[in-house]
C-alpha cells in the first residue's frame, strides 16, 4: 500500500496538470465585469481577504487527514470514535443559527477572530487523552466550522459593497479565485501533515499543533489588516420562515435539497469510514488524503472541461453521472471491505472515484442551486438543507456505533460493510431525486447551459 499510495499521488497530480492545460486549451476565457482586472484599489481588497482567508483554510485542511488516526492513536474504540464526530456534526446543526447572528452582535471582524481563537483551542485539546476534553474539542471545532463558512464571506461582503462600494457582480471573482487555490491546499496540507506525522516521527498530533500558528497568523492579518467597524447593522437576507417557505414551494428545490441531503450526509459518512478501511494496512495516511484530494479536484476540471463550448454537457447529466459514479464505489467497498477478506487496493481505488464524482457533484449542484434558489433567499435555504444532511449523516454514524457496540465494543468489519450498503442505497436515491428533478423540468430553461457560456456558468 505504501507503493500504491505514493504512485496515486504521481499519477493524480498529473492527471490534474494535464486536465488543467488542456481546459485552459479548449476553454474560452472567462468574461468578467469590467475592470474588475485592472482597479488597483479592488485587487488590493482582494489580495488582503484572501491572504486571511487562505490561511483559515490551510488550517482547517491540515486537521483532516491524521484526526481518526490520532484517536486510535489515544486507544479510544471505534464506537468511541464515532460518538466523537456525531458531537462535531450536531455541534455544526446547533452553533450554525449562532454564527449567523454573532456577526450582527460582535462584528464580522471580531466573529472571524472568535474563529482563530475557538480553532486554535480545539487544535490544543488534541493534546489530551481525555475523552470529556475531546469532546469539547469537538465542540469548538463544531462552532469553528460553522463560522469559517459564514463569518469571513460576510466580513468580504460587507467591506465590498457598504466600505470600498465595488460593483456586487466583482464578488464572485474573488470566491472563484479562493474555491480555485482551495484544492491545491488541500493536497498541500496532506503533504505537509505526513511529512510532520510520518517522515519526521512527530505523531498523529503534529498536525494539529502546526495548524495553532497558522490560526495566529489569520488572526495577526485579521486584527492588523482587515480594518475596524461598527457592530450591528448587517442586514440578513430573509426570514427563517420565507426561506422554508420557498423550500416548501417550489418542488425543484425540494427535490435539489434531498439531492444534498442525501449525497454529502454519505460524505461525511466517508471521512469517518475511509481511515479505519486503508489504515490497517499501512498506507501513509497524508499521501492518502492527498490523493483524495487530487481525485477531487480532478473531477472539478473535469466538469469544466465537459461544459465548454467544445462538448457543452448539461450539468444535470454530470450531477446523473456523479450519482451513479458515487453509487459504483460504494457497490466496491460492499466487496473489498468483506470480513476475513479485505482488498484495501480495491477500496483504495472506490475512494478515488468517489472523490471524482464529488468534483463532479460540487459544480454541477452550485449551477442548479443558483438558477432556482432565489439569489436573496440562497443562504437561507441552504442552511436548511444542511438540517437533514448532517441529521442523516448523525444517524449513520450511531448505526455503525450500535454494531460495533453490539459487537462488544471491538471492531466491526460487517458493520462497515453494511453501512457501505446503506451509503449505495441512498446514492440510488439521490440518483431517483435527480432523474425527478430533470422529469419535472424537461423543459426548464433555468437547468440548462444555453449556447456558448457553457464554460462560464461553473
Amino acid at each position: 500500500m505504501l507503493v500504491t499510495a505514493y504512485l496515486a499521488i504521481v499519477v493524480l497530480l498529473a492527471l490534474c496538470v494535464g486536465l488543467e492545460l488542456t481546459a485552459r486549451r479548449l476553454t474560452a476565457p472567462q468574461p468578467t465585469p469590467s475592470a474588475v482586472g485592472t482597479n488597483p484599489a479592488f485587487r488590493r481588497f482582494q489580495t488582503l481577504f484572501l491572504r486571511g482567508y487562505l490561511l483559515a483554510l490551510w488550517a482547517d485542511w491540515l486537521q483532516g487527514p491524521y484526526l481518526y488516526k490520532l484517536y486510535r492513536h489515544y486507544s479510544f474504540l471505534e464506537s468511541q470514535i464515532a460518538i466523537l464526530y456525531v458531537v462535531g456534526l450536531a455541534s455544526c446543526v446547533l452553533f450554525a443559527p449562532v454564527a449567523g447572528w454573532l456577526p450582527q452582535v460582535l462584528g464580522r471582524r471580531q466573529t472571524c477572530l472568535l474563529f482563530c481563537v475557538a480553532y486554535s483551542a480545539c487544535c490544543l485539546t488534541k493534546l489530551s487523552r481525555d475523552y470529556f476534553v475531546l469532546i469539547v474539542g469537538r465542540m469548538l471545532g463544531g462552532l469553528s466550522t460553522s463560522l469559517l463558512s459564514t463569518a469571513f464571506e460576510a466580513w468580504y461582503v460587507h467591506r465590498h459593497v457598504n466600505a470600498h462600494d465595488f460593483p456586487k457582480e466583482w464578488i464572485p471573482s474573488t470566491f472563484t479565485k479562493a474555491a480555485s487555490w482551495n484544492h491545491g491546499l488541500a493536497v498541500g496540507a496532506g503533504l505537509v501533515a505526513n511529512m510532520l506525522a510520518e517522515w519526521l516521527h512527530l505523531g498523529p498530533v503534529a498536525p494539529f499543533l502546526l495548524a495553532v500558528p497558522c490560526l495566529g497568523a489569520c488572526g495577526w492579518v485579521v486584527l492588523t489588516d482587515w480594518g475596524t467597524e461598527e457592530k450591528g447593522g448587517q442586514e440578513r437576507d430573509k426570514t427563517c420562515q420565507e426561506c422554508l417557505r420557498c423550500l416548501l414551494s417550489d418542488r425543484r428545490v425540494m427535490l435539489l435539497g434531498g439531492v444534498q441531503a442525501l449525497f454529502e450526509s454519505v460524505l461525511y459518512i466517508f471521512v469517518f469510514l475511509w481511515t479505519p478501511v486503508l489504515d490497517p494496512h499501512g498506507p501513509p495516511l497524508g499521501i492518502v488524503f492527498s490523493c483524495l484530494m487530487a481525485a477531487s479536484m480532478a473531477g472539478s476540471l473535469l466538469y469544466r472541461l465537459a461544459t465548454s463550448t467544445r462538448y457543452r454537457l448539461q450539468p444535470g447529466h454530470l450531477l446523473c453521472f456523479s450519482m451513479l459514479l458515487a453509487f459504483f464505489s460504494f457497490f466496491m467497498l460492499i466487496f473489498s471491505t468483506a470480513p476475513g477478506q479485505p482488498r484495501p487496493r480495491e477500496s483504495l481505488l472506490a475512494f478515488l472515484l468517489l472523490e471524482l464524482a464529488s468534483g463532479l457533484y460540487f459544480p454541477a449542484v452550485s449551477f442548479l442551486q443558483g438558477r432556482v434558489i432565489p439569489e436573496e433567499k440562497r443562504a437561507g435555504v441552504l442552511a436548511w438543507f444542511r438540517l437533514p444532511l448532517h441529521l442523516l449523516a448523525c444517524l449513520g454514524l450511531l448505526a455503525l456505533h450500535g454494531e460495533v457496540s453490539g459487537t462488544g465494543g471491538g471492531e466491526s468489519g460487517s458493520g462497515t460493510r453494511n453501512m457501505f450498503g446503506g451509503c449505495a442505497v441512498m446514492m440510488l436515491a439521490a440518483l431517483l431525486a435527480v432523474v425527478s428533478l430533470f422529469t419535472l423540468g424537461r423543459n426548464d430553461v433555468d437547468l440548462r447551459l444555453e449556447g456558448p457560456k457553457g464554460e462560464g456558468e461553473i
